[in-house]
């Protein structure tokens, strides 16, 4: 059995790895915890270090993040695509539904994951109360 690690005080806290270990969908304080347990609901607690991270206000942060990082990549790609290989209206639109949607469903739990990972860092809303 792995020993827990000790909770981190706010002051100490630093942001990119916590930023890193959210987007991994870890929990921000060991990395170990998973932090989901279902697509985007956060756990209340960490399974590993019992870091409560019910404190959490995402909000709607991580869509629009979501859109922004998906709407940045590929309107470009579809650009270039359009121009170079000239595909039909049909093809270009099924192509890049398609990708819209899975990169979206991809990078989503991820980016909610980063955004619970820089509120625990910097002790933001409940995540800064003393235990």
């Amino acid at each position: 059995m792995s020993q827990t690690p000790p909770r981190i005080p706010v002051a100490d806290r630093e942001m990119k790895p916590a930023m890193l270990r959210g987007f991994r969908r870890r929990c921000p304080n060991c990395g170990e915890g998973r932090m989901f347990d279902g697509y985007l609901h956060v756990t209340p607690e960490c399974s590993a270090c019992g870091t409560d991270l019910s404190q959490h206000r995402a909000d709607d942060g991580p869509a629009y993040l979501t859109i922004l990082v998906v709407g940045h990549l590929l309107a470009p790609l579809m650009i270039w695509v359009f121009t170079e290989f000239r595909p039909g209206a049909v093809t270009l639109a099924v192509i890049f539904t398609v990708s819209t949607v899975l990169l979206s469903l991809y990078l989503l739990p991820r980016l909610k994951g980063l955004v619970v990972g820089i509120q625990w860092s910097k002790g933001m809303y409940g995540f800064g109360r003393p235990d």
